[in-house]
């Protein structure tokens, strides 16, 4: 205890020292994070608006924006902070509570892409019973599984990590307090708490990948069997959304994550941190929404209110 106290703020590097490339970066982390709150709480906003997006899938959408928008919170504002005055410095304590609230909201957002697997094999695969498997307790009860498990994912990586003695470096080569570059200042005998958070990230990256899989191999059974081509382009037209942005969020986290600390190459994690804590949560409203006719039409409805003081007849 006395030896990991000693450290009391860690530095983080960040991504560049050149200034020019600062304020480049700056300025488009700015903008995507403008553009990830206004998708993601206008998403939300939308959801809670329109009584025609009252329902599973809109439900999970909503979760999945306030989650997009809360983990990009957790580490964009405080990088663009770094960027703009060059102060590198993040106390002890900051570090633990951003590694705990990352590590938290990541996990529910694993959780979430595998509920609304779910939730299109029920509509594709079952859609005369979709009501009843789909019920409004079924869906908060899946919600409510997805932030549980996260939190468990919060406490046992950040007490893996604060558990270790943090004696001699203090300088983070990274942007944010992620697990492998705080885990990798550590002095004391690391190899099983390493395996621990392998074996963690593993399962549950896998195990939300298993159910994934195969609730597609369930659906693409489903398509390839009906005679409808609008059938057929609807469902692969959803299947091909679900399938973007799982691909870019798996690879990115396995990238990060599953290797152990002393195989990790820095420059690729840092790319892939940013894709996964910046520009993922960004995407997600596009992907999922902003193609979506339902979705239009609850903007512009809100919009006509908005603009004219009257309901819209879209």
């Amino acid at each position: 205890m006395e030896n990991r106290t000693e450290v009391t703020e860690f530095l983080l590097l960040g991504l560049t020292d050149d200034p020019r490339l600062r304020v480049f970066l700056f300025i488009t982390f700015l903008l995507i994070y403008t553009l990830t709150v206004a998708g993601n709480l206008g998403m939300l906003l939308l959801i809670l608006l329109d009584p025609r997006l009252h329902t599973p899938m809109y439900f999970f959408l909503g979760n999945l924006s306030l989650v997009d928008f809360c983990y990009s919170s957790v580490v964009t504002p405080s990088v663009m902070a770094r960027l703009l005055t060059g102060n590198k410095v993040i106390s002890y304590n900051a570090c633990a509570a951003q590694m705990f609230l990352f590590a938290t909201l990541i996990c529910v957002e694993n959780y979430l892409f595998t509920a609304m697997a779910y939730d299109r094999y029920a509509a594709v695969c079952k859609p005369l019973r979709y009501t009843t498997t789909m019920r409004s307790s079924v869906c908060a009860g899946l919600v409510m599984g997805c932030y549980v498990l996260g939190l468990l994912n919060g406490c046992i990586h950040t007490g893996e990590t604060f558990s270790q003695s943090f004696c001699s470096s203090n300088v983070i080569d990274h942007f944010f307090c992620d697990v492998p570059p705080v885990m990798a200042l550590s002095c004391s005998d690391k190899r099983v708490s390493e395996l621990v958070l392998v074996y963690d990230v593993s399962f549950h990256i896998f195990f939300a990948m298993l159910l994934i899989s195969t609730s597609y191999i369930f659906i693409f059974h489903t398509i390839l069997r009906m005679r409808a081509a609008a059938g057929h382009h609807k469902a692969l037209s959803t299947c091909a959304s679900h399938f973007t942005a799982v691909s870019i969020f798996y690879g990115t986290i396995i990238l990060m994550h599953l290797k152990p600390s002393s195989s990790h190459s820095v420059d690729t994690a840092k790319i892939a941190s940013v894709f996964y804590t910046i520009v993922i949560p960004m995407l997600n409203p596009m992907v999922y929404s902003l193609r979506n006719k339902e979705v239009k039409s609850a903007f512009l409805k809100v919009m006509n209110a908005l603009v004219c003081g009257r309901p819209s007849k879209v």
